[in-house]
């Protein structure tokens, strides 16, 4: 099977314009996120899905020069942009990774891909999200072809075109729907924000890049960054204002299927 890891990239966003292609360490924080999603050990190929608008003409540019393979597609309608390009690379398994991610680690990719092919006669859909577990940062979402174009027809709601999975998620009587959790039943989804939204994500992230990269390179794991934050819990403070915010909270009365983290002592805990 051709598996595509389709990482979403725009520069229009909101709340912090440009993000993908902030300064981090030498390289731009989309090239810092690909980095790390090419360490992963699992085969794919991997492309950048981007807008058709003029300003994205510099997302193109920089995944050419990079040796990148780019699609573009629609602006809001992401589903129709995931399905599209999967279309046009030939994907039987896509994997949908959005590029406000840059922290994300490889074996997060590496350990929710492997269960997913591991069980690919048994899954539709698999996550990491479903319940949430691992940090914010590290959202993984895995589909079959087929449950993607039965998404890309039915789905009406501009949320879920707007999201892609929704609809999938929230028709689990017809997808056969699975989810990863943290390993060794830790739960750190409400406790760490490692997601780039905010100018604040910002300061967080480039903080966490410059303790670890020179040490351990682009790659570096998420038990190195735990490790870090263990003894700099200072870091943490860069950007908690915004622990727990997310766009699902925009649809609470939608969503028939809906798992936020909750919120917890600041301590991992076990979940089922």
């Amino acid at each position: 099977m051709r598996t595509l890891v389709v990482v979403q990239a725009r520069l229009g966003s909101s709340r912090l314009p440009g993000k993908v292609l902030l300064p981090l360490l030498g390289e731009p924080v989309l090239v810092r996120m690909l980095e790390r999603i090419r360490a992963a050990k699992s085969q794919f190929e991997l492309v950048v899905a981007t807008t058709s608008e003029p300003e994205d003409a510099a997302i193109v540019s920089l995944c050419q020069e990079r040796n990148i393979l780019v699609f573009r597609g629609s602006t809001n309608d992401l589903l129709d942009r995931h399905y599209r390009a999967a279309l046009q690379f030939g994907a039987d398994v896509v994997v949908k990774i959005p590029s406000d991610c840059p922290l994300i680690d490889p074996a997060a990719l590496d350990h929710v891909l492997g269960y997913f092919l591991e069980n690919k006669d048994n899954f539709d859909f698999v996550s990491n999200l479903q319940p949430p577990s691992w940090p914010d940062g590290n959202d993984v979402e895995i589909m079959t072809m087929d449950a993607l174009k039965t998404a890309w027809i039915e789905a009406q709601r501009p949320f879920e075109r707007e999201h892609t999975t929704p609809f999938i998620w929230d028709n689990n009587e017809r997808f056969r729907i699975g989810n990863v959790l943290y390993p060794g039943g830790g739960d750190y989804s409400a406790t760490h924000r490692f997601v780039l939204d905010y100018e604040a994500d910002y300061q967080f992230i480039r903080a966490v890049f410059e303790r670890l990269l020179p040490r351990f390179g682009a790659a570096f794991s998420l038990p190195e960054i735990l490790e870090l934050l263990s003894r700099e819990p200072e870091l943490m403070a860069l950007n908690r204002t915004h622990l727990g915010v997310c766009w699902q909270q925009k649809h609470l009365h939608e969503l028939k299927t809906l798992h936020l983290p909750q919120p917890s002592s600041g301590l991992p805990h076990a979940t089922n």
